[in-house]
């Protein structure tokens, strides 16, 4: 007997595929670009100084974190106006534009300045696009998953984005061992671009198949447009739910970006740890991480999200200098402690996507946690990797440290103010 209904797993493979594959592009187009920045540089700027070169183009990344709280803003609206499938697709169509203009532009020797405006111009769309993917994405899954196993749904998210960081750092170690720096700096850092585009056009179909949530077509969806309240006054009635989404995340975002990111390029730059080592040292790391997310997606189903919180962020809290002391100069113990602090970050990188969403009411869901997460990850993550390097050079690594402990403090004493929002119906808030 046939029914007109998909079946369950068939719908479920549908969702995980359309709302990974997305997100993992995110991902991927965001790491690449640190990692090839060296390479395409003087493309894009006046190779005569290749320090001026890097450091401009660094700067057009730095533009990108600059754009992720208005395109948590703008995707927000429109995922909590418009639907969550209109907010997805639209964001991994402008990620994948802007890694076909990334790959596919002239060089500065061609056309000159306009070479640094495409390159300008596509990073601040990405950013956007970075900024509204995130809040949507997280959105979306915590409304399909099952209130039950929402925090192991959840858990998606960092898996499906880890895995885009993996390829796009395995993919720079193959390509460097392959290629000469010649070939590299003339055409094979586009390469991965170019990939990042037809990947993201993959990601679109995916997408557009999606059916909306049932939480958004009861809630907002069939609700008249005159009832509706204005956006800004939403906001400002749920504004302590947005310092707590800040609160939670600042600790969390440094130490990610310390460990899951900038550990290999720290460790190559100030311990002399040989690069190649380095890196597949992260790769391996991050292997670890996307392990241990469903673990703790799991667990914080069966016992609640504030004891997971609070246990892996006051252990990162203790922990953060002997992981430190514990690297020397060893790819191998590197490996090692990266892998145990990642294993202590995959806590509440899996479940605050779940934590996000049950704080806020479905029509103000998306907005609400993608302008302050963004705001959070912009000024505390997106500096962390400069910190990291400035501290030490200038006052020792211990500073840093105390500056990780400080952070992640603050994390705590919000998650300790936060109510336990495990099984919470996401309809019928208010």
């Amino acid at each position: 007997m046939t029914t007109l209904a998909p079946p369950v797993e068939q719908k479920r493979t549908k969702t995980i595929v359309g709302t990974g594959v997305g997100n993992a592009l995110e991902w991927f187009d965001w790491n690449i670009y640190a990692i090839f920045a060296t390479f395409f540089a003087a493309q894009f700027f006046s190779g005569e100084n290749k320090i001026s070169a890097l450091l401009a183009t660094l700067a057009v990344f730095a533009v990108g974190f600059v754009a992720r709280p208005f395109g948590g803003f703008l995707f927000g609206w429109i995922s909590d106006r418009r639907g969550r499938r209109a907010a997805m697709t639209l964001s991994v169509a402008l990620a994948a534009g802007g890694s076909f203009a990334i790959g596919l532009s002239p060089t500065y020797e061609s056309i000159g300045v306009g070479a640094s405006l495409i390159l300008l111009t596509a990073r601040l769309v990405q950013g956007l696009a970075h900024g509204g993917e995130l809040p949507s994405a997280q959105t979306y899954l915590s409304e399909v998953a099952p209130r039950e196993k929402r925090g192991l749904w959840a858990s998606l998210i960092y898996v499906s984005g880890t895995m885009g960081v993996i390829v796009g750092t395995g993919m720079a170690a193959v390509l460097t061992a392959v290629l000469d720096d010649q070939q590299m700096t003339a055409w094979g850092w586009r390469i991965p671009f170019i990939i990042g585009g037809f990947f993201g056009l993959y990601a679109l179909v995916m997408r557009r198949r999606l059916d909306e949530t049932e939480a958004f077509q009861q809630e907002v969806g069939n609700a008249p447009a005159t009832r509706q309240e204005p956006m800004w006054r939403t906001i400002l009635r749920h504004r302590k739910q947005a310092l707590l989404v800040i609160g939670m995340t600042v600790g969390v975002t440094i130490v990610y970006y310390a460990w899951a990111i900038s550990a290999p390029q720290y460790a190559i730059s100030t311990r002399g740890i040989d690069p190649t080592s380095a890196l597949w040292a992260g790769v391996l790391a991050n292997l670890v991480f996307i392990a241990a997310l469903p673990v703790w997606g799991a667990i914080s189903d069966r016992i609640g999200r504030k004891p997971v919180l609070l246990i892996c962020v006051l252990g990162l809290a203790v922990t953060a200098f002997p992981l430190n002391a514990l690297i020397g100069d060893s790819a191998v113990r590197l490996g090692i402690a990266m892998s145990l602090a990642l294993i202590l970050i995959a806590g509440p990188a899996a479940i605050v996507p779940a934590v996000y969403a049950e704080l806020f009411p479905t029509r103000i869901r998306t907005v609400g946690v993608g302008v302050p997460y963004s705001i959070a990850v912009a000024t505390f993550g997106g500096t962390a990797p400069y910190l990291q390097t400035w501290l030490g050079e200038t006052f020792g690594p211990s500073w840093f440290n105390g500056y990780v402990i400080v952070m992640l403090l603050i994390s705590a004493i919000a998650i300790a103010s936060a109510p336990e929002t495990r099984g919470r119906d996401l309809t019928g808030m208010h």
